[in-house]
């Protein structure tokens, strides 16, 4: 659909207008364009920047509408919701809160804007209740929530408007299609209501509206913010790289030049890609400048509440010189004292870069700046990259999901525990939805059954008869205390069990991931929100801690943290590494890494765009094959186990594999000499999907899916507010559901969907796809250097880290290699030579021989 970016007109909102007069600004042509769509009852999606002005393009509307009414409003009426802002975080609630009352004071409108979220005091959730605000700040949970109270119909059949922030975030998850869901839901009790997303660092914004207005809806309008901000993408660089390389050895060597960097600016936000390297980072700068000391902070997700918040506000007052922050920091209203933005380690995505370098200049005409700091060498290719996605536009796009029966049974449950409903009255409403658009009449059938009985399997059990018929045809909840747990249970939000880190006198620090803790023994130390901090004893989920005396001690790891690299990036680095082959190295970050790939080319080659290389070596008592496609870590670890299960399935051979972003590394003991008709058939992209569920282990990795899915559906009760039920009681309980489906109910739905979400998530099948349509396509190269080149290095490395077994310590056998191969290197390496097509090494000299057991 067209974008609309008009040139400014004049017909703008006169009280709006006076009242940006009075603050020096003028509107934006995508403000007005927005506010004219809106007013003439059209809903839409806002596509600007970060920093642009979004808020007030959706929000200029409903308060002039709002004006416009209030003459003729009777001053004696009921307390009416007539405005929802759905925001994805609940940390940023209170700060939209004041921004929309800062507008709603200065235009002089009697609006009360207030905040819900899972943090709000029962006694204002019941104050809202019985006296609605005028317009509410709340989340895709809180929302659910309302759903499902009685009376929820009559409560929201007023709403005018709903805004969903930050679209882009709640896109293709399981919170996006709850969302779907809810604002369905809306539609169904307040016909006409206007619909507006904002959204920022998105590649399909078309798909994303509809997916926000749902099938079947009049033709939404895309406001597109047409002004481009500058965004300037610089590296720090070291004065020197190794040749051989791998995932984060440069470790903290920039330190000194992070520090010069902060030290220049008022405020710095520096962003790590995990909170394990946040910890890290946040620690080693404290040590390297203590004369910072309360003038620099952490904040990532795993703090506690009350700490992020008093950060957030001295990062909004300007009163802090640096933080040192996650994705918690990604989105925001407006921190406008942030001077630069620094991140450490390669985005891995190119809307990832933007998103956080739109946190510095966080206002129109101001250019936004990041800076990024390398953990390998590898990765100056892919900031050097980032910057050419940057300015060539290739955002990725954002897929949106479908199919989440366990969310559409959570969501059924939610409506029968408020107004009930009637399903040949739901059923259009939910088929309205993008994620539910082509939900068969047997699917539908089986949520209904499930919800009335728990399915075929567990008739005999009443507590999963969850939802009952009422006299009049409507199906309701089955009791009070059923829609209290289920009220408890509502979100999609699932993660490892976590345990409360605090002190003896009950002060939260924080939470660190179940399995973590347990390795500890009281009297170990680890770091915590900046603080090395020793385990005095574990009860109950809650781990007891003081502070410690030493300097240091183990961070914490919580899963999820790596993002493998996305499409547009792995494109524009192979574009990258095509033009180094040709021998350009334009910019600072390839002039740094040329001697790398100088040595690439010498030993074996450089990929072009056009090819697929793959190197075959044997190192002492291992046959090599490494496989470069660029296709991103977890894609690369399905390939990985796609090749390994095909090649045994051939012959009889052990295979170990490796995966990284930027390939795989299959090890065999024997040589399975293969010609490129034989890879070629390996890498067939028929029957992958057959394949691949044969080979990946899926059904154990479904198990552990399965979990959460379990939750979501309301299988499994992880218990009242206070109430601590351990992750192995969860598991246990799973267990027996998984069990039970699949022996006396093997069609049911929710396993399916185990299995489905095993191959589009966790192993990515869809970009498997696409990597193999493409391999398929391209030149396979098949060079056999004589040793490990600087491409193959940081896969070997990684086999190395994650599979090492002997006394020695890993990092120092890697070490001790890139040694030998910087030596072989210095006294002429390896070249190579092409016959027939094929690439062969000369050697040269003697080769280093891998460490034994390796």
């Amino acid at each position: 659909m067209p974008g609309v970016s008009p040139s400014c007109p004049s017909d703008v909102p006169a009280p709006l207008r006076a009242w940006m007069a009075r603050r020096g600004w003028t509107p934006l042509a995508f403000q007005e364009a927005a506010w004219r769509a809106a007013l003439s009852g059209r809903s839409g999606l806002v596509h600007a920047p970060t920093g642009f002005g979004k808020t007030l393009a959706v929000w200029g509307a409903p308060v002039t509408a709002a004006l416009a009414t209030a003459r003729v409003d009777r001053a004696d009426a009921a307390p009416t919701l007539r405005a929802l802002w759905l925001t994805p975080l609940r940390a940023l609630a209170t700060d939209t809160v004041g921004a929309l009352r800062e507008v709603v004071q200065g235009l002089g409108l009697a609006w009360r804007v207030e905040g819900r979220t899972g943090d709000t005091q029962t006694a204002a959730r019941r104050r809202q209740r019985e006296s609605p605000p005028d317009a509410l700040v709340t989340t895709p949970e809180s929302l659910s929530v309302m759903l499902s109270l009685p009376g929820a119909g009559q409560a929201l059949s007023r709403v005018a408007w709903v805004i969903v922030d930050e679209w882009h975030e709640l896109l293709g998850t399981k919170r996006g299609v709850q969302t779907e869901l809810v604002l369905a839901r809306l539609r169904a009790l307040s016909p006409g209501i206007r619909t507006w997303g904002l959204s920022a660092t998105i590649g399909n914004v078309p798909e994303a509206m509809q997916a926000l207005l749902g099938a079947g809806a009049p033709r939404g309008v895309i406001i597109r913010g047409q002004e481009v901000r500058e965004i300037i993408v610089e590296t720090l660089r070291p004065a020197k790289i190794e040749r051989f390389p791998w995932a984060g050895h440069m470790g903290l060597a920039l330190l000194p030049d992070v520090i010069a960097q902060i030290e220049r600016a008022a405020t710095t936000l520096v962003f790590t890609n995990t909170r394990s390297q946040a910890e890290t980072w946040f620690a080693a700068i404290q040590r390297e400048r203590p004369d910072w000391l309360g003038r620099i902070a952490l904040h990532h997700g795993s703090l506690d509440r009350s700490i992020r918040e008093r950060v957030e506000a001295m990062l909004c007052a300007g009163t802090l010189h640096a933080v040192v922050c996650t994705s918690s920091l990604d989105l925001g209203v407006d921190f406008r004292p942030v001077e630069q933005v620094i991140q450490v380690g390669s985005p891995k995505g190119v809307a990832r870069l933007m998103q956080r370098a739109g946190r510095s200049g966080h206002r129109p005409g101001v250019p936004s700046r990041i800076i990024g700091v390398p953990t390998s060498a590898l990765e100056l290719v892919e900031f050097a990259a980032a910057r050419d996605a940057v300015a060539a536009g290739a955002v990725e796009s954002r897929p949106t999901a479908s199919r989440s029966l366990d969310v559409l049974v959570q969501h059924l449950v939610t409506v029968a525990a408020g107004d009930g409903f009637r399903p040949e009255s739901i059923l259009p409403e939910i088929r309205s939805t993008r994620a539910f658009a082509d939900l068969t009449d047997e699917a539908w059938s089986w949520c209904l059954d499930f919800i009335r009985r728990g399915g075929p399997s567990l008739t005999a059990y009443p507590q999963y008869a969850r939802v009952v018929p009422a006299d009049d045809g409507r199906l309701v909840v089955a009791s009070v205390p059923t829609a209290r747990r289920h009220r408890i249970s509502i979100g999609t939000i699932t993660a490892d069990q976590h345990v409360r880190v605090c002190f003896g006198n009950g002060a939260t620090i924080g939470s660190v991931e179940e399995r973590f803790v347990a390795m500890l023994r009281p009297g170990d130390r680890f770091t915590l929100a900046g603080r090395v901090l020793e385990l005095v004893h574990l009860r109950d989920l809650t781990a007891v801690v003081r502070p410690a005396k030493a300097l240091r001690g183990m961070v914490p790891r919580w899963a999820g943290g790596r993002s493998p690299l996305s499409t547009e990036l792995s494109r524009a680095v192979r574009r990258r590494l095509d033009a180094a082959r040709r021998g350009c190295f334009d910019g600072p970050e390839m002039a740094v890494v040329r001697p790398l790939l100088d040595l690439q080319a010498a030993w074996s080659i450089v990929p072009a765009m056009e090819d697929v290389l793959l190197e075959v070596v044997r190192i002492r008592r291992g046959h090599h094959a490494f496989l470069f496609t660029f296709a991103g870590r977890l894609a690369n670890e399905g390939l990985g186990a796609l090749l390994a299960w095909r090649l045994a399935r051939e012959r009889p051979i052990t295979v170990q594999v490796t995966a990284n972003d930027a390939g795989i590394e299959l090890l065999t003991g024997a040589d399975p000499d293969l010609d490129e008709a034989a890879w070629r058939r390996l890498l067939e992209p028929e029957g992958l999907s057959a394949d691949l569920a044969a080979c990946a282990n899926t059904g154990e990795l479904a198990r552990r899916r399965f979990r959460d899915i379990a939750r979501i559906a309301g299988l499994i009760f992880t218990g009242f507010p206070g109430e601590v039920r351990p992750a192995r009681h969860l598991q246990a309980s799973s267990e027996l559901f998984y069990r039970v489906f699949t022996a006396h109910d093997p069609e049911n739905r929710l396993l399916e969907q185990a299995r489905r979400e095993v191959l589009d998530r966790e192993l990515e099948i869809a970009r498997l796809q696409e990597t193999l349509v493409d391999v398929a396509s391209r030149r396979l190269r098949i060079v056999h250097p004589g040793t490990l080149t600087p491409l193959a290095f940081p896969l070997w490395v990684e086999r190395i880290r994650t599979q090492s077994i002997t006394s020695e310590r890993w990092i120092d056998r890697v070490r001790r290699m890139a040694v030998m191969l910087e030596d072989a290197a210095a006294v002429g390496g390896t070249g190579t030579r092409t016959r027939k097509g094929r690439t062969r090494s000369v050697r040269r000299h003697r080769q280093p021989a891998e460490a034994p057991g390796t």
